[in-house]
């Protein structure tokens, strides 16, 4: 919370113009392009990031897919990860997101700007619905954040179990998997601390349909967990 006061502080002199953006765009969403819409969320990251005295380090990013739907898999530390990946993905993306951050000020009009999905995690027909939701726009070109772990780390740079419901959609959709390491990522909110903080995100080699076609989706989870593992390992030994 004290970095999300010192960001809002930091950029006092933009938050008018911001906020009235937002919320014109979530009010009133099918007046605007879906690039228009993504704009302002992105900027928001942008802002929020530089403000906040977080720096971002990244790889990767030009491996993602040129053309064509995909989903990104990131390990989940913490509310911070959403933030960097849009920050550090230029074209509109999605997500799916919890359905207790709906209720939320704000966040829900980013959510609704982001056409993000929320999804109730106590009730099993409406997480199928997201699934099919999720597919269906990915085979039509779009992109997706989807948190395999189900729930943050709240362990640093140590990975929960990856649920292989989560890849569901990306079976369905046949589309690439991008799996995303974050590292650090838990220290820019999740600490309580506003001192400059360094976070990577590392987008791995994209696993093309063919390359997990026939794999059940908790052997796919496996797979994308250990190789998000290996990458973590990799930099903290560097």
């Amino acid at each position: 919370m004290k970095r999300i006061i010192w960001m809002f502080f930091m950029n006092l002199i933009h938050v008018p113009r911001v906020f009235f953006q937002l919320m014109t765009r979530a009010a009133h969403p099918e007046r605007y392009t879906v690039e228009e819409r993504y704009a302002v969320v992105h900027e928001i990251a942008e802002r929020g990031i530089k403000g906040g005295r977080v720096d971002v380090v990244s790889t990767g990013v030009e491996n993602l897919p040129k053309e064509g739907g995909y989903i990104l898999y990131p390990n989940h530390q913490g509310l911070f990860d959403v933030m960097v990946l849009i920050k550090l993905h230029e074209t509109p993306i999605s997500a799916v997101l919890k359905q207790e951050l709906v209720k939320i000020p704000v966040l829900k009009q980013i959510i609704i700007c982001l056409g993000a999905l929320a999804l109730d995690r106590s009730d099993a027909r409406q997480g199928l619905q997201v699934v099919l939701q999720v597919a269906e726009d990915v085979k039509k070109g779009g992109k997706y954040i989807v948190f395999a772990e189900g729930t943050r780390s709240r362990n640093g740079n140590q990975l929960l179990d990856f649920k292989g419901g989560s890849f569901k959609s990306a079976t369905k959709a046949q589309c690439p998997i991008v799996p995303v390491a974050l590292i650090d990522s838990y220290k820019a909110m999740d600490t309580g601390s506003i001192d400059r903080v360094t976070v990577q995100a590392h987008f791995l080699d994209p696993i093309p349909y063919e390359e997990y076609k026939g794999m059940k989706t908790v052997q796919i989870a496996e797979m994308v967990k250990e190789r998000i593992e290996a990458k973590i390992a990799e930099c903290e030994a560097a």
